[in-house]
C-alpha cells in the first residue's frame, strides 16, 4: 500500500471535495506505484497554519513512492498530483504543496 498524507485547514474543503480528493489520490497511486492510496487525511484546526504570516489556505499532499526516482520521473508525477488538488480542492498553484517521497 502506498501511503498519502493529505493535511488541509479546517473548515476548507467541503465533504465532497474530501471524497474526489481521497479517490484520485488514491488512483494515482495505483495508477503510478501500483497499489492503491492510504490516505492519512488530517485536518489543520481553524488559526493553527500560516504561510506568509497570515492565516493559511495552502494544502499539503505528500505521497511515499515504491521506490528511488530520479528528477525526470519526480517532476511530471509532483506536476499530476498537484493539478488533481488544485482542481478537486479548487486551490491555485501557490497553495498546493505536493510531495512525493523515496521510500524510508
Amino acid at each position: 500500500m502506498t501511503i498519502c498524507t493529505c493535511m488541509v485547514q479546517e473548515g476548507q474543503i467541503t465533504p465532497a471535495q474530501e471524497a474526489a480528493l481521497r479517490a484520485e489520490t488514491s488512483a494515482f497511486a495505483e495508477r503510478h506505484f501500483g497499489t492503491l492510496g492510504e490516505i492519512n487525511w488530517v485536518t489543520v484546526p481553524s488559526g493553527n497554519g500560516y504561510t506568509e504570516g497570515k492565516l493559511s489556505t495552502s494544502v499539503i499532499v505528500s505521497v511515499t513512492a515504491d521506490r528511488s526516482l530520479a528528477p525526470s520521473q519526480r517532476i511530471p508525477l509532483l506536476h499530476e498530483l498537484e493539478e488533481i488538488w488544485r482542481t478537486h480542492a479548487n486551490r491555485t498553484a501557490n497553495e498546493v504543496v505536493s510531495v512525493i517521497r523515496d521510500p524510508q
